[in-house]
């Protein structure tokens, strides 16, 4: 057998992520037939109660693949074009010339210039912090702060672009995945929400997976510790959050078994057909919210060590959450990772983090957890 699972250095490889400073993760690996679960630390740092590998969680960005797929189904059934103009449909909110070059396939590989409408959120809808103009106290006003999905793209559609529509690097943003639920609501007559949970969640099985109706995780979850880096001291819990910051985006909330369920489903191609899972996994590079060109797909991107294979997936955070899940190209080895703690780093004189223990140890989790 190749790679089997080594369920000791996993065992070890997650507690050793607790001990470099999360507060606690869980996870779960599968090679074909065999699967391994742990969970390491505890999900309230207040009361010492643990974490599980069942728990419930806030799974950001990895909300993208599903989003994704659900546009791409609409694809295959002749009702959204992918190099159709975003304008053919929306043309109120991608008004003009933009609107007649940005494609829906621009949108999904984040090659459309459109700009990150975040840093833009505080001065112009007074919520989220930016570090050169406040402190991580907005965090806390807007907690229960419902936003509408319009408001934000306007503030990344009139923001200046940052590149012309098809050029690459293309630039990671919120606001191509806000604008493509707002593309599923017009097609299906439906929201983007109920549209992705019938024709995604469902179709894969996925019991416990779904998108929040109010800012609270049902079911057994961890609190989320969002540290700001290093600029709330102790981290503060924000599980509680309205989540329409994101919306389709990246509001999602899973389980490590159902991610890994659903990336294996995907990838045999019974979500897609297999012709448009190629199609999602033709790469563009792309600009990562860390900074770093990653090769980016149609809501998936692969991760590889050089002279390794590939795996096929993507990663998330929320305030104070983080997830990753990825799955070999071959569909059998499979990893889901959530930790309950993000923006550990301190930062550096110039703004950058800086390295902490923690990055390594997940480094060594990832590695174990993917190659044995």
């Amino acid at each position: 057998m190749k790679n089997p699972l080594d369920s000791a250095g996993l065992d070890a490889a997650i507690e050793n992520v607790h001990r470099a400073g999360m507060p606690g993760l869980f996870a779960q690996v599968r090679d074909g037939d065999q699967v391994w679960r742990g969970a390491a630390g505890v999900a309230d740092v207040t009361t010492g109660r643990p974490v599980t590998a069942d728990m419930r969680h806030r799974v950001g960005s990895i909300t993208k693949t599903f989003t994704a797929a659900a546009v791409l189904q609409q694809v295959e059934s002749g009702r959204i074009g992918l190099d159709t103009p975003i304008g053919r449909y929306l043309p109120q909110l991608v008004p003009g010339e933009r609107g007649d070059t940005i494609t829906v396939r621009m949108l999904l590989n984040h090659t459309s210039g459109l700009a990150e409408y975040l840093p833009h959120a505080y001065p112009s809808l007074k919520a989220f912090p930016a570090l050169a103009e406040t402190g991580p106290e907005s965090l806390e006003d807007h907690r229960f702060t419902h936003f509408r999905a319009t408001d934000l793209i306007g503030l990344g559609v009139t923001a200046p672009a940052v590149g012309a529509p098809g050029t690459t690097p293309g630039l990671y943003s919120n606001t191509n995945y806000l604008l493509l639920g707002l593309l599923l609501e017009q097609v299906t007559g439906t929201t983007a929400e109920h549209c992705i949970t019938r024709d995604v969640i469902e179709r894969a099985g996925l019991r416990h997976t779904g998108f929040p109706a109010t800012p609270y995780v049902d079911g057994p979850h961890s609190r989320l510790y969002e540290a700001w880096f290093g600029m709330i001291d102790p981290p503060r819990d924000h599980s509680v959050h309205d989540m329409s910051w994101v919306g389709p985006s990246a509001s999602l909330i899973s389980t490590v078994t159902d991610l890994n369920r659903f990336y294996g489903k995907l990838m045999a191609g019974e979500i897609v057909g297999p012709s448009t899972l190629a199609q999602m996994q033709r790469t563009v590079p792309v600009v990562s919210q860390e900074g770093k060109v990653i090769d980016y797909g149609l809501g998936l991107h692969p991760m590889r060590d050089p002279g390794k294979e590939t795996f096929w997936g993507h990663g998330g955070t929320v305030w104070g959450g983080g997830a990753l899940a990825m799955i070999r190209a071959d569909g059998r080895r499979r990893l889901a990772v959530a930790v309950n703690l993000q923006r550990w780093n301190g930062l550096d004189s110039s703004g950058r983090p800086r390295p902490h223990p923690i990055d390594d140890a997940l480094a060594t989790l990832f590695r174990v957890a993917m190659y044995g």
